[in-house]
């Protein structure tokens, strides 16, 4: 009975570093990197990042894929993963708080003229500009679980008008609720900033196609720190040429690594980030560990993942 941690991609963590980190919560459970993953029979728990293709269909033993973040559109469908394989995810704080910050950066970095500040400086030229006001700005959050809630509570708190967004109804003090199909587009239409931290599910795909791009308000700014197939990202070119929105920060993408080749890197209404608003475990890593007791003893699991709703 193991552990085993596979990260599945460079950037982040490394196998034997997360080994590392869950062993000195939980001395002497036996948690392996895949760099040494000894006699995969006695592997029952797999910890990944992203799930590398064929390594499921290699444990006959495991019982559990542990995701190490919250989007697991890659696991619940994966043909490597049985169905008798249990699936969860993590719900920490840490990197929650770090998504809603990055939201709020960039809504900011609007708000104070940051960029125009910035190409004033290149050419020498003192050009003051005033600031919008949070009061007269409105802010929109698609996505009101875990994460999205806490941004949206952290919009409110910083004085914008809040607007959110989900498929079933919800309720945050100080944000004007909204859900179903039909409220989407009419919501976009009143928003200045829109931050997505929507799941990738069969109905978020592509959820963002050039309809709902033409029913933002013009000018304004997309901010995806979701998941990249929310967005269709060709219909998402045009439509910033034709300004609506004005402009996109995309911290996720449909391809990752994005490819040299994309036009996003060139577009000049497209700021591109590498998948890094929410970075580190913090908590969560003891979730983890709990997890692989729990799988052990036959309990419930933190987080379980429902396969067939894919979250």
């Amino acid at each position: 009975m193991a552990l085993l941690v596979s990260i599945g991609h460079d950037g982040w963590y490394t196998g034997e570093q997360l080994a590392e980190e869950l062993r000195s919560i939980a001395p002497g459970a036996d948690i392996r990197p895949d760099s040494a993953p000894g006699n995969l029979q006695e592997i029952t728990a797999l910890a990944v990042s992203t799930l590398k293709g064929g390594l499921a269909a290699q444990l006959p033993n495991l019982q559990l894929v542990q995701k190490l973040g919250a989007g697991v559109e890659n696991i619940v469908a994966h043909p490597g993963v049985a169905p008798h394989v249990r699936v969860a995810r993590l719900k920490p704080q840490e990197p929650a708080y770090e998504i809603a910050d990055y939201c709020l950066a960039y809504v900011l970095r609007g708000q104070r003229n940051m960029s125009a500040h910035a190409a004033a400086q290149s050419r020498r030229v003192w050009q003051p500009l005033a600031p919008r006001r949070p009061a007269e700005t409105t802010v929109g959050v698609l996505g009101l679980g875990h994460i999205g809630g806490m941004t949206a509570r952290l919009m409110r708190d910083m004085r914008f008008r809040v607007l959110g967004w989900s498929r079933s109804p919800k309720e945050i003090n100080g944000v004007d609720c909204r859900h179903g199909a039909d409220a989407l587009p009419r919501m976009l239409g009143l928003c200045d900033y829109v931050c997505s931290i929507l799941p990738s599910t069969p109905a978020t795909r592509g959820l963002m196609d050039a309809q709902m791009l033409a029913a933002m308000k013009p000018g304004a700014t997309l901010i995806n720190a979701g998941r990249g197939d929310l967005v269709d990202e060709p219909a998402l070119l045009a439509a910033l040429d034709k300004g609506t929105p004005g402009h996109a920060v995309l911290d996720v993408v449909s391809q990752e690594p994005l490819p040299a080749d994309s036009p996003l890197w060139r577009h000049p209404q497209v700021t591109l980030t590498p998948h890094v608003s929410g970075w580190h475990l913090g908590d969560a890593l003891a979730d983890v560990v709990e997890n692989y007791r729990r799988i052990e003893a036959g309990q419930d699991l933190l987080h379980e993942v429902d396969r067939q709703r894919g979250y």
